[in-house]
Parts: structure tokens; sequence; C-alpha cells
């Protein structure tokens, strides 16, 4: 049996359970994964036409893998903006993979090379199937699925894009730019019903909808990422002071 890296039994799922847990990790994984491949797309057309040559599109996305930093390479580039300013513009945005990435790390548990295939494949979609599931087992698995899914179809589709050029248009009136939002949703969806995912959720549609016109693109999910770690506090908070009352 092949199994994907990291992904082994977990003594506290029943079979029955893991099986389950197991099929809708991959459902998840690979509805997201394939709606974000394919916006790869959307990429390679707007980086030919920003100026880079085929080759240098599909290197950005082989090696940088991050969908709002290799936009805002291209972006800045297409402006008329110094390969040092793209560089620093994707630097920051792609700064919220270190927060997955400490929260990965946990659950993974992997060394030598598969800690560098891990750390490449951390991104927003792979984070959130694997932070989504129930068990570690089934969590590793939504990671490492997504994670392959989307880079071989985002590369895939970066060429595809790429040989397109112009001729595709704007991806938009396809439909692409709204697919991965719309696999986030059906993810997030079903996770709403306690009372801090609320909490959580309302601040960040409040960080979206008034930064996203004045900030670049990538900016509000880190300000949504600070979000988190004050309704994660204040979780924390509220849980410990009735200990400290009943200690005293």
């Amino acid at each position: 049996m092949i199994t994907l890296p990291g992904v082994s039994a977990d003594p506290d799922v029943s079979p029955l359970s893991g099986t389950v847990e197991r099929a809708s990790a991959k459902r998840q994984a690979l509805s997201v994964g394939l709606a974000t491949g394919l916006y790869g797309i959307s990429f390679g057309a707007l980086a030919t036409t920003s100026g880079l040559s085929i080759i240098q599109a599909q290197i950005l996305s082989l090696v940088l893998f991050s969908g709002g930093s290799q936009f805002a390479v291209v972006g800045v580039l297409g402006a008329g903006g110094s390969a040092a300013s793209a560089i620093a513009t994707s630097s920051l945005l792609g700064a919220r993979n270190t927060f997955y990435a400490l929260r990965m790390a946990q659950i993974l548990d992997v060394r030598g090379w598969r800690r560098l295939g891990a750390a490449h494949l951390t991104i927003d979609e792979s984070t959130a199937v694997g932070t989504a599931q129930g068990s570690v087992m089934a969590q590793r698995l939504g990671f490492w699925l997504t994670g392959v899914t989307i880079f071989a179809g985002w590369n895939l589709m970066t060429l595809a894009g790429s040989v397109a050029g112009n001729s595709l248009g704007d991806p938009k009136r396809w439909g692409l730019d709204a697919a991965a939002s719309a696999a986030f949703l059906a993810l997030l969806w079903p996770r709403l019903t306690a009372r801090p995912a609320q909490v959580l959720a309302a601040a960040a549609v409040v960080i979206a909808l008034s930064t996203s016109p004045f900030l670049t693109s990538g900016v509000p999910v880190i300000l949504t990422i600070i979000a988190a770690f004050a309704v994660a506090a204040w979780v924390t908070r509220r849980r410990v002071a009735p200990r400290e009352r009943r200690a005293r």
C-alpha cells in the first residue's frame, strides 16, 4: 500500500471511523486542490502578458509556489517596478506561511527531506484542509493530498496559461477567480457552529472589507492571522479564569 509522507495509523481512531475520516479528508483535499489548481492558468496568462517568458513563469510556479506572492511579483514587474520591489512585496505576502508552518509542524512531525517537502507545500489551502480534519491521521492526509494536488495542477495550468497568453482573455469571465473561494467557503461553513469560530469569521469579514481596497493583496490575510491569535487569547483567558477563581 502506498502512503503519503507522514501519514500513518492513528491509535486513537477506530478502523471504521478512520476510514470515514480518510474519505472525508480526500474529498475535501481534491475539491479544494482542483479548484485552486485551475486558477493557475490566470497566473500563467498574466505572467506572460506582463513581460515574463514561459520558462520564467514556470520557474516561479515551481520554486516560489505561493499564489499571492507570485501575483505580487508579476504585478510589480508588469507595472514597471524593480526586481527588488517585486521580491520585497512577495516576501511580505509569503510571511503568513510562517504562521502556518508553526501549526503544521506539530501535526506533521516530519524529518529530513520530508520536512523540506512539507515546507514547500505549506500554503493557505493545504493548511486549511489539514487543520479542518478531526484526527492527526486525517490532518496529515488532508495536508499532503491538498498540497500535492495543487502543486501539480497549478504548474500544469501555469504552463497552459503561459502558452495561451492574450488569447485567454480575462480569467474572471471563466469563473476561475471564484472557484478557490467557493471551495474554501464549503470547507469553512460546517465549522462555524462554535462561538469563537463565529467571532473570528465576523472579524475576518470586517478586516477583508475594510482593508482590501487599500492594502496590497495578501496583507489582509496577515491581519486576519493576527485576529486569530487575538481570538485564541480571548478563548484561553475565558477558560483559564474560572479555574483560577476555583483555585482561590
